[in-house]
């Protein structure tokens, strides 16, 4: 089983539930389901990993609905959709707001699989993403002022030798201040301090 990875279903008709639970259980995935969309945005947790199979025709709010609230609410989860009722306009909304598929009851089993397994690849690097930044925001809240100051010189592509002239500081410091820079972030090398910069700042 995919370690802490959920499968949230959310449709109104409980055969339809019961089946994607039971398929996606058998590839060793955690599946939980939701009658409406009311019952699953009173249990999400963004901090929960997964994805999410959604009904798009529903009473009170549909499958577009809910997309539409939980991108109000920032929340990223990735979506696979599933209905038996699809045209172009709602196609087309439905991979504007981020889907990540769209498939037509009754479902292929591998076609569902491949939409959900392609979701959760989606929400792992969106993770991923996030943690970088975080980390990368948590240790330039250590740095000293004079590490900073050499930091952004350095991250201009200059040489130890003209920051040690731009800053009135020996050249040996400014190695030092370089080094221990590095060591904050937990990198090996400027180009990566650059590169990881230029992502977070995006």
């Amino acid at each position: 089983m995919t370690q802490g990875v959920t499968v949230f279903v959310v449709d109104d008709d409980e055969a339809v539930r019961d089946s994607v639970k039971e398929l996606v259980g058998s590839v060793g995935l955690h599946a939980e389901t939701f009658a409406s969309a009311e019952e699953f945005l009173a249990a999400h947790d963004p901090a929960r990993a997964g994805c999410l199979v959604l009904d798009v025709r529903m009473a009170r709010i549909s499958g577009l609905g809910l997309q539409a609230r939980l991108s109000e609410m920032k929340a990223r989860i990735p979506i696979v959709f599933v209905t038996a009722h699809a045209d172009v306009p709602m196609v087309v909304e439905a991979m504007r707001g981020g889907a990540v598929g769209f498939v037509t009851k009754p479902y292929r089993e591998q076609e569902l699989l491949d939409n959900i397994n392609e979701a959760i690849a989606r929400d792992a690097a969106a993770r991923s993403d996030s943690s970088r930044h975080g980390q990368f925001a948590k240790a330039l809240e250590l740095l000293t002022g004079r590490e900073n100051e050499v930091m952004q010189l350095a991250m201009q592509g200059l040489p130890s030798k003209v920051i040690a002239q731009r800053l009135d500081i020996s050249h040996r410091t400014v190695e030092l201040h370089r080094s221990r820079v590095l060591e904050k972030f937990g990198l090996a090398s400027t180009a990566e301090l650059i590169r990881i910069a230029t992502e977070h700042h995006r």
